[in-house]
């Protein structure tokens, strides 16, 4: 996904889902209502304001509506509010015709029954299932179920460095591994510059990192029934090590345990930051003013050596999925836009405007995702990117982890001292937040 940026506590998720689950998809109480002719979409936040995903999409909406004439009634939703509002539809009955979720809540979202299946048959309505790339697939619900969404915009973490900071500190590559890193930061973070920044304050940007760091050290946060895992040792280990590139490597600005909305992003196209972790950014770096050839592309560091499978792992598979609303008194037409926006045409201009890569293979062999900015990242999907846990419960634990992470970064920026015991307490007070079995 773009950066998650869910936002509500666990509390409410785990109230709202369980309603869901309850309630389920088959409410009589009319969807969206819409008329057949209308639809409404709930778009994320993909770019750097919502008003420029305005701009990107409303042109493609008006081509959609003058070939079927259906008019698409478009709000885009902040990553903040769109879980919530999400879970509320479910509950209600009450809301959009297609949405946009986060890739990661694909089996979350499934449990509460309020999306459409996609099965063999709806599959082959926009095309079949086959047109979509195997790690984009692999995160839209459950094994074993049918998925609960479309992949629309499939996206990896990479590692952004400012060429012309890491030249002057004597820095003659990117690192590849995170002892590297940390020297190369060390080395620029002087003069009021920093060697990286990160979104201390955004629990979706700290889970996606922390599922990562666990990877690479042979751990998961679930064990293989799915039941919560968050204190054991290689998750510890994982937690402590991202948290300490600001307690004790100090090469990320302690006010970065604030930042939660794109504020490392626009540190690094300033000047401010030699490093950062993000999710195909060249599209916002680009809004924010900052020229291509001032910036390269590596593969996110691991442990030692290079990327690659297994404990290599150095991205999850980030992305955003296109799922209908159970409730829709126009499954027909949802059904048709949902065609439309995986369509070749369409996945190229929607891609090539975000930075992503099309999760529609035919799109993907297009000229435009093959720089070596994108090939970075199609790499990192194909060889060493991991979907997170496909499991019912996989939003609550994002929000319980990366508010743990989040409380963390505030005691590193507190100078409190961040140890391995505080970290497992940390972990140990969200997985009690964890729905019981």
């Amino acid at each position: 996904m773009r950066s998650i940026r869910a936002a509500a506590t666990g509390a409410v998720i785990l109230s709202l889902a369980l309603t869901a689950t309850a309630c389920g998809g088959g409410s009589t109480s009319g969807g969206s209502g819409d008329s057949p002719g209308e639809l409404t979409y709930w778009a994320s936040n993909q770019g750097a304001s919502i008003e420029i995903d305005k701009k990107v999409l409303q042109p493609e909406l008006d081509k959609f509506e003058k070939r079927t004439g259906i008019k698409v009634k478009l709000e885009v939703v902040p990553w903040s509010d769109l879980l919530n509002r999400i879970l509320t539809a479910a509950t209600s009955g009450q809301g959009p015709d297609v949405l946009n979720i986060g890739n990661t809540w694909s089996a979350s979202l499934q449990a509460t029954g309020a999306l459409m299946p996609w099965d063999a048959k709806a599959f082959d309505r926009i095309g079949g299932k086959d047109r979509f790339v195997d790690s984009a697939l692999g995160s839209t619900g459950a094994e074993g179920q049918d998925p609960a969404a479309v992949p629309l915009y499939s996206m990896a973490y990479a590692l952004y460095y400012n060429k012309r900071m890491l030249a002057d500190a004597g820095v003659d590559a990117p690192p590849a591994t995170w002892d590297e890193l940390v020297a190369a930061g060390k080395k620029v973070s002087e003069d009021g510059k920093w060697g990286m920044g990160v979104e201390g304050a955004n629990p979706s940007e700290n889970i996606h990192h922390a599922f990562v760091f666990a990877k690479q050290h042979g751990a998961d946060f679930f064990t293989a029934d799915g039941k919560p895992d968050f204190t054991n040792d290689g998750a510890v280990t994982a937690v402590k090590q991202y948290v300490d590139l600001m307690a004790k490597d100090k090469i990320i600005a302690p006010g970065n345990a604030e930042y939660a909305q794109n504020q490392s992003v626009s540190d690094f196209a300033k000047g401010k930051t030699a490093m950062l972790l993000w999710q195909s950014a060249s599209a916002n770096l680009t809004s924010q003013g900052m020229p291509d050839d001032a910036y390269g592309i590596a593969p996110v560091p691991v442990q030692s050596g290079t990327p690659g499978p297994g404990k290599q792992v150095n991205s999850m598979v980030a992305g955003i999925n296109l799922a209908v609303f159970e409730n829709s008194d126009n499954i027909d037409g949802a059904t048709d836009f949902v065609k439309f926006m995986t369509s070749d045409a369409e996945q190229k201009i929607l891609n090539t405007a975000y930075g992503s890569i099309p999760p529609v293979k035919a799109a993907q062999e297009d000229a435009a995702f093959n720089s070596p900015a994108t090939s970075v990242l199609k790499d990192t999907l194909a060889e060493s990117a991991v979907a997170l846990p496909q499991v019912p419960d996989e939003s609550q634990f994002e929000t319980a982890v990366g508010t743990a992470v989040k409380d963390l970064f505030a005691d590193a920026a507190g100078g409190r001292e961040v140890t391995t015991a505080s970290v497992r307490a940390a972990l140990t007070k969200a997985q009690q937040q964890m729905p019981e079995k």
